[in-house]
């Protein structure tokens, strides 16, 4: 069987604890290469992997080794370097947000399209045994009409977990561009639309930097989102969440309230307006905290779709439309206004 060879750009902590170790677990991939322009860090995973290294992106891609690439990379480098590897025809997973702009995101939908590659964006929480299960429902009718939502995604923030602590990117405004809505937000205004089946139309918000004392990204948000058939609900997305993580979703429906990784034992449960209650096991979500689900679906489900030749999971359109929400919470808190998406 002929694998799939993989570069790997940027070695910070999603690439060690995510994507490597992914691509490390499945039998149709070989890392031949890995790319960091802090060269200690190069060295050290490169030896960990039996990868050649590289310090400039560019090299790496025009190399000639590998057949696919990861980006996880700061925010502002997402798209240059996905439209690059695309251009170069490659393959390409890139970590979210997909860019910073709209105009980012349709050149790589663009880069896709000349290319004929996949180009996948990395929103894991559409791998969620307990996501996948509670669309089931929704789609299938199980809990009538949905009337409303509450999700929220927060934990203390990448300075615990980031390879750099407080001095991580995720912190430099000109790096990351969008904080905690960039790093935690996206992953929800795109596991509703996912959930839902249907287009966010407004969003009001407040999405502010108040619980750091370091940095200049934005640390703490709360939106308020309708869709176009009238379904009304919060997200909030924040670094300042200082105890356990909280990455739990409640769908209000006519027949039902669906609860998605709320509760310790049990990943979704169903509370039917009749005093039914049906408790779902679906292993755990992954998280930065020991107990998760090890492997996300992200990396085999790209493999798969290059493997099979088949459309990627998560293309650029939906990046797109997903990252729209973001930019969307942003203008609101900016201009103090509810606002079009």
């Amino acid at each position: 069987m002929e694998k799939i060879k993989v570069g790997v750009i940027g070695c910070g902590s999603i690439a060690q604890h995510r994507h490597l170790p992914e691509y490390g677990m499945n039998k149709r991939v070989e890392i031949v290469a890995v790319c960091d322009k802090n060269e200690e860090r190069a060295v050290r995973v490169a030896n960990e992997y039996g990868a050649k290294l590289y310090t400039d992106y560019k090299e790496l891609i025009e190399s000639g080794t590998v057949d696919a690439v990861s980006v996880c990379t700061p925010n502002y480098l997402h798209a240059e370097i996905s439209i690059y590897a695309l251009n170069q025809g490659l393959h390409v997973l890139c970590e979210k947000p997909m860019a910073t702009s709209v105009e980012e995101a349709e050149e790589m939908i663009e880069a896709e399209k000349r290319s004929g590659k996949k180009l996948m964006i990395g929103h894991n929480q559409r791998f969620v045994s307990s996501h996948q299960k509670a669309r089931e429902l929704i789609k299938n009718g199980e809990i009538g009409r949905v009337y409303s939502f509450r999700t929220t995604f927060g934990h203390g923030g990448p300075a615990q977990w980031s390879v750099e602590g407080k001095e991580s990117w995720f912190f430099k405004k000109e790096e990351a561009i969008i904080g905690a809505m960039g790093d935690l937000g996206v992953h929800k205004t795109d596991l509703l639309r996912y959930l839902l089946g249907e287009e966010f139309t407004e969003v009001g918000a407040f999405v502010e930097e108040n619980a750091k004392d370091y940095g200049d990204t934005d640390d703490n948000a709360v939106c308020v989102l309708k869709t176009k058939s009238g379904i009304i609900g919060t997200l909030a997305a924040s670094w300042a969440y200082m105890g356990k993580e909280d990455n739990s979703t409640i769908i209000y429906g006519e027949k039902a309230i669906l609860r998605l990784e709320e509760d310790p034992t049990y990943s979704l449960i169903v509370q039917y307006a009749n005093g039914e209650v049906v408790n779902y096991q679906l292993g755990k979500i992954q998280t930065n905290d020991e107990g998760g689900q090890n492997n996300t679906g992200v990396i085999n489900a790209f493999i798969h779709s290059i493997v099979e030749d088949e459309p990627s999971p998560v293309p650029g359109e939906e990046g797109l439309k997903s990252l729209s929400v973001v930019l969307g919470a942003l203008k609101s808190s900016g201009t103090k206004r509810i606002t079009e998406i």
